[in-house]
């Protein structure tokens, strides 16, 4: 069974934003919630772009560092990169390996402190 629209529908329905990059900071992928949120940075546009191209010289310096420790053990998958205290969210970089393991690229991971508003099985329009 191809999982592959079954992973595909995950990341878009996700209400956080994605920003999937290779190992050459090329951004391959964002779903539509980073679509929104870097709208004013050109938002799908972006993709097919160098990440490196949207980031200081000091943080592309960090993204390389994480880069590497990925690449130095397969157990070195997760970082903590900020807090943003104005969104209550903290964010991560999440490295991507293929089933072998092997490093194949990194995203960006948002993960909001905020409570849910959502009534429980609202299933209401």
């Amino acid at each position: 069974m191809d999982l592959t629209p079954f992973f595909k529908s995950v990341l878009e329905q996700d209400r956080a934003p994605i920003v999937l990059c290779d190992l050459a900071h090329t951004i391959i992928y964002m779903n539509p919630a980073a679509v929104r949120q870097y709208a004013k940075r050109g938002g799908a546009a972006l993709m097919g772009q160098n990440l490196m191209n949207c980031h200081s010289p000091k943080s592309a310096e960090i993204i390389e560092r994480a880069v590497r420790w990925f690449s130095d053990d397969t157990a070195h998958n997760i970082v903590y990169e900020f807090r943003n205290d104005e969104e209550n969210k903290d964010v991560y970089m999440v490295a991507l390996r293929d089933e072998d393991g092997v490093l194949i690229g990194y995203y960006e991971k948002h993960e909001y402190r905020n409570r849910e508003t959502m009534k429980l099985y609202d299933f209401s329009e």
